[in-house]
């Protein structure tokens, strides 16, 4: 069978055009065309009829065993378009000698902007407002209509100060907010000491902080860190935001906690499904704001992202000795055939 790579969305045009480059002879590429996931049938599919060396994926592709094994034994790399890779099958790939490559660092800021961005609609309560003018609701002045929450000179309370957290803290500095921050590996200095932020333990943050913003990576230690006890120990007014991964909150204990009035209101980039129901009772919380997932939506940084992982693909289907862009701790690519080497070399990303 001819060696083939799989793409499962529409990519950016130019980073397109670089991956269907790669199609010749020796190497055809599967391409999904489209901004609706590949349905998981399909994938099955082309992985088990096809000769698969690559697959491009996203964060919604679930690229598990069943996935990685119907692929066969050549296959070489799978390069995701996100630097989450909690969707793969990371182990699988590891013992089976798979290259995984990631994009990392690349969308550290424009995550933050959305943060920030989210916290101040969420307190300033600006998706209700903006709702209650479209809908006619705007009559007259009132001194305590859609009054919200101030957030300058406000305590916020960062839940993995890495390079998302801190670059949040920055921006939250400007506003004049005092900086507490809580983690797993304990205080870190070299992030904490440009913004003055000072490290608490996950009560004590929880206890003081007037905004929490969630931002550690989901991992199994994190699975569900933030539940019904930490939700009580906010204040009453607290506002929680969350751009991280929706499995990081316990989403039940979260409904619970707005409608019992333990916690003011929560900001939501993220959620668990995504994505979410329309019959969730988030959705009819007003003091609540869910975007869909969109923490890295800019223009120049979904592009960039998009061909990081073009480069990872090629890399990984020419048999490089090493990604660009690899995931921690995983495979150099298996070297490439000589016919498939050749025909990745004519494309370019």
């Amino acid at each position: 069978m001819t060696a083939t790579v799989i793409v499962t969305r529409q990519l950016p045009a130019d980073v397109e055009a670089a991956v269907l480059a790669l199609a010749s002879d020796d190497l055809k590429v599967l391409y999904h065309k489209s901004d609706d996931p590949l349905d998981r049938a399909t994938l099955l599919e082309w992985c088990s009829s096809s000769a698969v060396v690559g697959i491009y994926c996203l964060l919604t592709d679930r690229i598990d065993a069943e996935v990685l094994e119907a692929c066969g034994d050549g296959l070489r790399v799978v390069s995701t378009m996100s630097v989450g890779y909690n969707h793969i099958d990371v182990e699988w790939c590891k013992a089976h000698g798979v290259a995984v490559g990631y994009t990392p660092d690349v969308l550290t800021e424009t995550t933050a902007d959305l943060a920030v961005a989210l916290l101040l609609a969420t307190a300033r309560r600006i998706p209700e407002a903006a709702n209650a003018v479209k809908a006619g609701e705007w009559t007259t002045w009132k001194p305590m209509w859609l009054t919200g929450k101030d957030v300058f000179g406000s305590t916020v309370g960062i839940v993995g100060l890495g390079r998302i957290g801190a670059a949040i803290a920055r921006r939250l500095r400007g506003f004049g907010c005092a900086i507490r921050y809580t983690g797993a590996s304990g205080p870190k200095p070299d992030l904490a000491g440009p913004v003055e932020a000072e490290f608490r333990d996950m009560d004590a943050l929880l206890g003081e902080s007037d905004f929490v913003v969630v931002a550690c990576a989901l991992v199994p230690a994190t699975r569900g860190l933030i539940g019904a006890a930490q939700l009580r120990a906010m204040k009453s007014d607290a506002v929680l935001v969350n751009i991280s991964r929706g499995e990081v909150v316990d989403q039940d204990a979260l409904i619970e906690a707005l409608r019992a009035g333990d916690i003011g209101a929560a900001g939501l980039d993220v959620t668990t499904p995504e994505p979410l129901p329309a019959s969730s009772p988030l959705l009819s919380m007003p003091n609540v704001v869910v975007l869909p997932h969109i923490g890295s939506a800019s223009v120049r940084t979904r592009e960039l992202i998009a061909k990081m992982a073009a480069q990872n693909l090629q890399a990984g289907v020419q048999g490089a000795a090493a990604l660009p862009f690899p995931v921690p701790g995983t495979a150099a690519p298996p070297a490439a055939d000589g016919a498939a080497a050749a025909a990745a070399a004519g494309g370019s990303a």
